[in-house]
């Protein structure tokens, strides 16, 4: 099953504590980004998987403008512009991200996932790109 989210790609955040009297509580900031991606997923999933799962994610981010030239040159990328996307987010928070989302609706869970493979790189238009198969 092939699931095309377009925008930026999400990387996972770090869970948040906030002091409440004595205790202190716990609380996810990516509630709402994680909604909208899974309503969008989910329309793309057509089943869910229950054996031995291979996924793979590909995150393509569009280049900024430094990486063009300017005038003459306005559509070609520079020299020095770098071949690969070497910058944060962290291809790790990227795919823990997703495979969050899609626990219990891609796959009953994310320990089911025994191959994985991601890459991060440009394009021209900025998208996430996972594959799932049952193995």
């Amino acid at each position: 099953m092939r699931i095309i989210i377009s925008g930026c790609p999400i990387a996972k955040k770090r869970p948040r504590f906030v002091r409440r009297g004595n205790g202190v509580i716990t609380y996810n900031p990516q509630e709402t980004e994680e909604g909208k991606w899974l309503l969008m997923a989910k329309g793309q999933v057509d089943r869910v998987l229950q054996g031995p799962v291979r996924m793979e994610c590909y995150f393509i981010f569009e280049r900024p403008k430094s990486h063009f030239g300017t005038g003459r040159n306005s559509g070609e990328i520079k020299a020095s512009a770098p071949e690969h996307h070497i910058q944060k987010p962290d291809i790790d928070n990227l795919v823990k991200f997703v495979k969050d989302c899609l626990n219990g609706v891609a796959y009953r869970d994310d320990c089911q996932i025994i191959r994985s493979l991601s890459e991060k790189m440009w394009g021209s238009e900025q998208r996430t790109v996972v594959e799932v198969e049952e193995i």
